[in-house]
């Protein structure tokens, strides 16, 4: 076996005559995890794409198990034993596990005739090693939870015979119950002599798994080093090109006395199973200049809330939402962001981008109505209303013309962000705002969070990171299978009691 199972020697890509990768170096050995990491825009995404086939087309040169290598597309690259697990898995649906794992390359008998019974044993002793000895092959993926899920794609790539995984964000939807069996998996992987580049935004992670680190930043290589070599405060400076005194920003005193949003008796009954409620009989008030938290387990209803209250889910929900001493029954999201309210979910991909429309478009999208004069849109208003947003969340584009779907998915985040924001909301509902998205850039976010409320916009927040609940949370609500079951204060949250309520205790 080679020393490396990648050496990428001074890599360059441009486009549109826009440089995103210079000069940058990378090698990955056998039985390692080596963590890449950077902001959103550092070039992490397009080095991935170069390795993976994506883009055959670059400057510098590739060597892959001690071989010249140009991929020419992501299927050869998985043929030569590269296996890319991204947020946004690569698994049909509909179809189930074996049909998965085998498609494409389907195991066959003399007279051209699909080997089922040999693809069903093959898949079992991938699945055994993963976890997943029980689970019923025949079932649709789409009935399946993430994490099992997320290991079925690595069943996939083991069956491809891969050797090199790029796990993009694996964590980022998976609930952190199920984390450590992840990284129970990579451990396997690496007693194997696998190798796992990883990409993560999550500190604890890296210092957890990572055995090497590289950092790229603008789209130049910056350092490799072991997790020992490069502390946290050191990565940090690498990454965002300053030095950052503390993760967050202190949390200035913003809340007024009156009351901007008060829910009574809000619940949301399942649209599967009419009898049952993922919410039910949730009450309270969040005032003007005030961050309330919600936090709780996967599943206990805080999504779904907030949801509700924008009216995602019509006559599904059911209460009384009081904004600025009017109420109002829940109806539908035209009529929320009417009334002064908005919502950015969870998941950019499924409910928020457009991904071939330009960044301007996805930015005006929400503030349409503001932004036409007699029913036609105006160009020029929407622009203003783009660049706007560019400028005060300082997303990385080439244009605002480009596809949104280019950007990193940071960037991505950051424009969603700013379309809601365009729409100038009383009560901003935020669910997983820093999800995938790198230091640097989630300091920014909660800086805009304190000017927000300074300015007397009430913010609503989910958030299943608690130290970032701890920090920026004037209250913080706790959920346990849909209903409240605790409410602290800063002067009395503490982590252990945020999770002692949340398990429903």
């Amino acid at each position: 076996m080679p020393d490396n199972l990648v050496t990428m020697t001074g890599v360059g890509k441009s486009f549109s005559g826009v440089t995103v990768l210079r000069n940058v170096d990378f090698t990955l050995r056998p039985g390692e995890v080596h963590v890449l990491a950077g902001e959103n825009g550092a070039g992490k995404s397009t080095l991935i794409k170069i390795l993976s086939g994506v883009y055959p087309d670059f400057i510098g040169s590739m060597e892959v198990f001690g071989k010249k290598a140009v991929f020419q597309s992501p299927l050869e690259a998985s043929r030569a034993g590269i296996s890319v697990i991204h947020q946004e898995m690569s698994l049909i649906p509909g179809m189930d596990v074996v049909d998965n794992i085998f498609l494409g390359r389907e195991k066959r008998l003399p007279g051209h005739r699909f080997d089922r019974h040999g693809q069903e044993k093959r898949t079992r002793e991938l699945l055994s090693r993963l976890d997943l000895s029980d689970i019923n092959l025949h079932r649709p993926v789409e009935e399946f939870s993430i994490s099992v899920r997320q290991r079925i794609e690595i069943a996939k790539a083991l069956a491809f015979d891969a050797q090199i995984f790029v796990m993009d964000e694996p964590t980022s939807a998976i609930p952190k119950s199920d984390v450590e069996l992840l990284f129970t998996i990579i451990e396997q992987l690496k007693a194997s002599n696998f190798g796992i580049i990883y990409i993560t935004h999550k500190m604890e992670e890296i210092y957890r798994i990572a055995d090497r680190i590289t950092v790229l930043r603008n789209g130049e290589w910056i350092t490799t080093g072991t997790a020992a070599d490069l502390p946290e405060k050191e990565l940090v400076k690498c990454m965002v090109g300053r030095e950052l005194d503390s993760l967050f920003p202190s949390r200035k005193q913003t809340v007024k006395d009156k009351v901007r949003i008060q829910v009574k008796n809000f619940s949301v009954r399942d649209a599967d199973l009419p009898d049952r409620y993922t919410v039910r009989n949730v009450s309270f008030v969040a005032r003007e200049g005030e961050i309330l938290g919600f936090n709780g387990l996967q599943g206990s209803g805080n999504t779904e809330l907030l949801n509700g209250i924008f009216g995602t889910y019509g006559g599904l929900a059911s209460g009384e939402i009081t904004v600025d001493g009017v109420t109002r029954m829940v109806d539908a999201p035209s009529s929320s962001i009417r009334r002064g309210l908005s919502l950015l979910t969870n998941d950019r991909k499924a409910s928020g981008i457009v991904p071939d429309a330009s960044i301007s478009d996805n930015i005006a999208l929400a503030s349409l109505r503001q932004l036409s004069a007699r029913n036609w849109r105006n160009g020029k208003l929407e622009r203003a209303a783009a660049e706007r947003q560019q400028e005060s969340l300082r997303i990385r584009l080439r244009a605002l013309s480009q596809p949104i779907g280019t950007l990193s998915g940071g960037n991505q985040q950051k424009t969603l962000l700013g379309r809601w924001l365009e729409t100038r909301p009383k009560v901003l509902l935020l669910d997983e705002p820093t999800r995938g998205i790198d230091v640097g850039a989630k300091f920014e976010i909660y800086d805009l969070m304190n000017e927000l409320t300074a300015s007397g916009m009430t913010i609503l927040l989910i958030t299943s990171e608690l130290p970032e609940m701890m920090a920026m949370a004037d209250r913080i609500l706790v959920m346990h299978r849909g209903e409240v079951s605790a409410e602290f204060d800063r002067s009395n949250a503490t982590q252990e009691k945020i999770v002692h309520a949340a398990m429903g205790a």
